[in-house]
Parts: C-alpha cells; sequence; structure tokens
C-alpha cells in the first residue's frame, strides 16, 4: 500500500497507515522511526525515501498496529518490561530483535537537532514509554496519550498504572507544548494528559456512564471532556 506522508514541521512525518501513525525525525546525523504500523506496506522503504541518515526504530509498546512492520528491520528498542508481549506476536520469529531502552535513556539524533528522553508510562501496556524532547518540547506518546478513548481492557492494560503514569507525565507537562500520539488528532496540547488522569479517575470512581463502543470489542466506552477509555 501507499503511505500518506506529512510534513509535520522541519525533518519531522508522520506516516499514516489507515488509523495508525509512524513518527520518522531526522537530525543531524542520525534519523528515529517511532512505531511500524499495521504491517500493510514497506515501511522501510518509505522511510528511506524521506530521509538517508542511519536509521533507529523504536517502538513505544507492542501492539500489534504498531509492530506491523517490524520484520523489515534489523533491530528494535523497547522498554523490557515489554519484551514478553512483543514475543507473543504474529510474526515474533521474523520481527526486529528487541533492545532494551531504559526510563531516562537518551536518543540523541546528533547535529543539536532532536534529544529524546525516554519516560517509563505503562498502563496502557506494562512497557509502554513515551519520548520527551526538551528543546523542542514535544512528547511522542504511542497510545498512552491521545484525544478519545484509549483501549485499556486485556490482560496487558492497568487503569490504575495509567493514571499514576499521567501524574508522572503532568509533572514534566512545562517541557511538554505538543504531544504526537499514534491515533486520533495530532499534534494535541498537554492539556491531555490532566484530562486522562481525571477521566481514569473518575472512571474507577463509578462517575462516568457506559457508553456502547462505535465497533465490536469486548469493552464499554467512558468519557469524559473527549477524553476516555475502552474499559
Amino acid at each position: 500500500m501507499a503511505y500518506e506522508v506529512v510534513i509535520m514541521r522541519d525533518n519531522v512525518w508522520r506516516i499514516e497507515d489507515g488509523g495508525v501513525r509512524s513518527y520518522l525525525f531526522a537530525g543531524g546525523e542520525r534519523a528515529l522511526l517511532v512505531d511500524t504500523g499495521f504491517g500493510t506496506g514497506d515501511l522501510k522503504s518509505a522511510a528511506a525515501g524521506l530521509t538517508s541518515l542511519p536509521l533507529t526504530l523504536v517502538n513505544t509498546h507492542a501492539d500489534g498496529d504498531h509492530i506491523g512492520c517490524n520484520h523489515q528491520f534489523e533491530t528494535a528498542y523497547l522498554y523490557p518490561a515489554e519484551f514478553e508481549y512483543y514475543a507473543q506476536s504474529e510474526r515474533a520469529s521474523e520481527n526486529a530483535k528487541p533492545l532494551p531502552l531504559w526510563e531516562s535513556d537518551i536518543i540523541d539524533l546528533g547535529g543539536g537537532s532532536f534529544r529524546f528522553e525516554v519516560i517509563h508510562i505503562p498502563g496502557h501496556t506494562w512497557g509502554s514509554i513515551a519520548l520527551l524532547d526538551r528543546v523542542n518540547k514535544i512528547l511522542v506518546s504511542g497510545d498512552s496519550v491521545s484525544e478519545g478513548a484509549v483501549f485499556m481492557f486485556g490482560p496487558v492494560r492497568s487503569l490504575r498504572a495509567h493514571i499514576a503514569s499521567m501524574e508522572k507525565l503532568l509533572a514534566r507537562a512545562g517541557d511538554i507544548d505538543a504531544i504526537y500520539p499514534a491515533h486520533g488528532p495530532t499534534p494535541i496540547g498537554a492539556a491531555s494528559i490532566e484530562k486522562l488522569r481525571g477521566a481514569g479517575v473518575k472512571l474507577l470512581r463509578g462517575e462516568l456512564p457506559a457508553l456502547e463502543p462505535p465497533f465490536d470489542i469486548p469493552a464499554k466506552m467512558y468519557m469524559d471532556a473527549g477524553h476516555g477509555f475502552f474499559y
């Protein structure tokens, strides 16, 4: 398939893949690809068509719609708490070899361009991460922060952990002007972090009504101020 490629700002692209997206950042010396979508196209070639810089692949987590083209790459960096989930994926034997990213690790793309700090934010999955560039004030959030409803049902999810992770990100909100989520509108503002935290607290208290989701899943939808969860 042909991807839809959209320029976000100088040397930053979003690569749309039918409801989910990857992000590509080209720095002074290296490039960073964040997530690989559903696996319906040749993402490696698409990225190579945008930059000739050496490429590092990072997965924010190991849901199938974020690792679909991992088999096109040699290595992928994930938080180690995600390794077991990654090993259970459909193409596990073909996928890029997982390498560890730890809390506070830095991904420096060189030349004073982009410098991302790894932040562990469990909840959507146990090994979910965000990437924060404090100079450009960008947070790449995967599925953990977005407008709309975050998936929060199934064995790898924890609403309580997600609330704690939003509180962790709130402490860094002064470093964030733009959030780049994997789904829904992009970019969004840092206010979405507090809105998701508040929705999670209200959901645990039983204060949000159960709504029917717009597609067939074994969960209900709970929303507050445009943010919420499938739970």
